[in-house]
């Protein structure tokens, strides 16, 4: 691979993040964590970043508003809700 395909494929990958990168730390934290696993609920999310459920439940919203994670009901648990990275 040459140094411009390399720097091609670097652009395409940086450019899925593009619409996370003006939103606060919290929520890029959440989108880093969604991006190693596949999908996890609210409080999963709150035990990997060690945030607190509050700021969790702020930065998921900030990113389902811009389409970054999508949501969905647990079958095993209809009251939580699966968040996934969409882009």
């Amino acid at each position: 691979m040459s140094t411009t395909e390399a720097l091609a494929g670097e652009e395409t990958s940086s450019d899925r993040w593009d619409p996370v990168r003006e939103m606060p730390p919290s929520a890029k934290l959440v989108a880093k964590v969604l991006d190693y696993n596949e999908q996890l609920t609210q409080s999963q999310l709150a035990e990997e970043t060690l945030l607190p459920p509050r700021t969790v439940r702020y930065a998921l919203s900030r990113l389902e508003d811009a389409d970054v994670v999508e949501a969905r009901i647990s079958f095993t648990d209809a009251r939580k809700r699966l968040y996934t990275l969409a882009i």
